[in-house]
């Protein structure tokens, strides 16, 4: 179900988090988000798998999610949906 007409709760605008850590990273120091991404490569590059991963995430995205079923409940793709209206006084015809 859509949200409805007018909602704006996900917007970009609406980012409350997002958009005050934005400003908290340039308003104290210009030069602090430089330093937090290279503590994050110096962490990979020790072997970190955490940093490892984040890292591989915000450069190539994060992987697309498998959707499949296992082997004792494989998924069914429905190719094709009918409606058939039936007379009930006459249902063979």
């Amino acid at each position: 179900m859509a949200a409805p007409e007018g909602n704006t709760f996900s917007s970009k605008d609406n980012r409350l988090w997002a958009n005050t850590l934005r400003r908290a990273v340039t308003q104290a120091d210009p030069d602090r988000l430089r330093r937090i991404a290279e503590r994050l490569l110096d962490q990979a590059e020790e072997g970190n798998i955490v940093a490892m991963k984040e890292l591989g995430d915000r450069l190539d995205g994060k992987p697309a999610q498998t959707i499949s079923g296992d082997p004792e409940n494989p998924l069914t793709v429905i190719s094709k949906i009918e409606r058939l209206i039936v007379d009930p006084a006459n249902p063979n015809s």
